[in-house]
């Protein structure tokens, strides 16, 4: 066999090697989840100390995930990693207006702790919120597992550079799609199999701006594509299931989609 190739496939085992299993990535994000939500955590904390510590340690963890996954020498990984811890009260801030979106969004939501505990929703914007911070900080490879993590375990894929304002309630949640240009206001609520993505998928556009802005205090029900990053829903809008969009909608909009249905009764209920 060629002796080039073996050597190529030789050299991307050793980098594979070198980067983080995704589960032990993804288990650094759920440490972090369970530290500042102890309803997800059987783990007792004796004193403040502990909790602190428990920090620390979760700062050096990432500080060598850093290291794994970046290829420069100079890339002040420690300085990423504390700038990160630094901001968890924030991303927890954030998290609680989300969870609270949760809770009084949905009328069979009991509780917070029940949204904590069992909403795939709020599972998929927390680890959206720790790979966008991260993002933020110039951070490789690692926001990407966190949310693609989350996708494969609730059905939901949100694009970690996609900007998303606080009390985000996502309802059910499967198969929605938010995409990486994609704006999204305060006080958003969006159903299950919602896609705001892009016209065109053409690697030529990486960078521009491909994906929809959603304004404050916007419903999206379930099925509705929208397309396109020129693409506005105007504040206070409704859009109906199964809506199709690649045009701008102006403010306090209601937006629906008309199919058409019949129904025929059969004169002999017996025959089917």
């Amino acid at each position: 066999m060629n002796i080039h190739f073996l050597q190529s496939l030789y050299q991307r085992q050793q980098r594979a090697q070198a980067i983080p299993a995704n589960e032990e990535i993804a288990n650094w994000a759920l440490s972090i989840i369970g530290l500042l939500f102890p309803e997800l955590s059987d783990k007792i904390h004796n004193s403040v100390k502990e909790i602190e510590e428990e920090f620390d340690k979760l700062e050096l963890e990432l500080n060598h995930l850093l290291d794994a996954t970046q290829a420069c020498k100079d890339c002040h990984n420690e300085a990423i990693a504390k700038q990160f811890i630094d901001s968890l009260p924030h991303i927890y801030a954030t998290l609680k207006t989300d969870i609270s979106a949760l809770n009084s969004g949905d009328p069979a939501a009991s509780d917070e702790f029940e949204v904590i505990r069992t909403y795939p929703g709020f599972w998929a914007i927390a680890f959206y919120r720790i790979a966008n911070s991260l993002l933020l900080l110039k951070t490789p490879l690692i926001p990407r597992i966190l949310t693609e993590y989350a996708h494969s375990k609730t059905g939901i894929d949100i694009h970690p550079g996609a900007k998303i304002g606080e009390y985000l309630c996502i309802d059910h949640g499967t198969g929605i799609v938010i995409g990486e240009t994609t704006i999204i206001g305060k006080h958003v609520k969006l159903y299950q199999g919602v896609t705001l993505g892009a016209l065109s998928v053409s690697k030529t556009l990486a960078g521009v701006k491909r994906h929809p802005t959603v304004e404050d205090n916007v419903v999206i029900y379930s099925g509705a594509t929208i397309l396109g990053g020129e693409t506005v829903i105007g504040a206070n809008s409704i859009i109906g299931g199964n809506v199709w969009l690649t045009k701008s909608v102006p403010a306090n909009s209601t937006v629906y989609h008309t199919p058409s249905i019949k129904v025929i009764e059969n004169s002999n209920p017996h025959i089917s």
